[in-house]
């Protein structure tokens, strides 16, 4: 699998939209690399994990066409990783040559964003083009061409956030984005369902930031927790790759700290266009 990083900020990006903090400032003015737009991940360039506001931009930047996405794994409904008023423009005069239903797969919070989102808009010739899909956590479906394995992840009381395990041709892939720890049963689903990991994504919001509040998501340390229970259950190995991402500006995400802890904790830190092979 050719998984692609296209975007690994947090929600307000890196630089934040509305923020002019030292961070930010010195990340505006140095660009390049630093500059972090919120999170997606393509896969094989058919399979997409999540769909912020910047799919189009990210379609453009890094050479692709989001008609050639097939399925979209939905991790949450929030609109950084969910931007659902796109999806009216999938046919009538705004698109032709698309290959058929793109399925669209989360939670219900997600199939309910979808509706409110799309419904002054979207036309009754462009509908049929587009499924939407419930999942529910410690469960497995086919998403196009894939195995998917859903985990729930710990971000949210008002919906039912989901982590993915994804897998084909004997190569696996665990997304654990947006999470703080996660509960103990995932690791033995995992290991009872037979995954076993070649890169793990790990949500680092906070990167190497302590001393503060860390109930749904994490920083190197709890990522670094996770990956140990992971191995204790089979489904990681010490060849398996963890990829720490999905970073906030108030952990200051500049490539050089970020490269103290690759070197330190032996992981590998993303950025947009960033592109591994499992």
């Amino acid at each position: 699998m050719r998984i692609k990083y296209l975007g690994t900020a947090a929600a307000e990006g890196v630089p934040a939209m509305f923020c002019k903090c030292p961070v930010c400032t010195n990340i505006r003015r140095l660009g390049g690399r630093e500059i972090r737009t919120r999170t997606q991940v393509l896969i094989d360039g058919c399979l997409s994990v999540d769909f912020p506001p910047e799919a189009y931009a990210h379609a453009l930047k890094f050479g692709f066409c989001c008609a050639d996405i097939t399925d979209i794994l939905v991790t949450h409904s929030h609109m950084d990783h969910f931007y659902a008023h796109d999806f009216i423009l999938r046919g009538y005069r705004y698109a032709e040559g698309f290959p058929g239903t793109l399925n669209i797969y989360g939670n219900a919070e997600v199939a309910a964003v979808f509706s409110e989102c799309t419904r002054r808009e979207m036309k009754p010739v462009v509908a049929p083009n587009i499924a939407v899909h419930v999942l529910q956590p410690y469960r497995r479906y086919a998403v196009g061409g894939y195995d998917v394995l859903t985990l729930p992840a710990n971000h949210s009381k008002s919906e039912q956030a989901l982590l993915f395990y994804i897998s084909r041709g004997g190569k696996g892939y665990l997304h654990m984005h947006d999470t703080g720890v996660p509960e103990e049963g995932i690791y033995s689903f995992l290991a009872q369902n037979g995954a076993r990991a070649n890169v793990v994504a790990l949500d680092c919001t906070y990167a190497a930031r302590t001393g503060i509040a860390r109930p749904r998501h994490m920083n190197i340390e709890d990522g670094m927790l996770v990956a140990s229970k992971l191995k204790e259950a089979g489904v990681c190995s010490d060849e398996t790759r963890f990829v720490i991402t999905h970073f906030s500006h108030n952990c200051n995400p500049l490539t050089a700290n970020l490269a103290q802890l690759e070197r330190r904790y032996g992981v590998v830190a993303a950025y947009d266009g960033m592109e591994l092979e499992a």
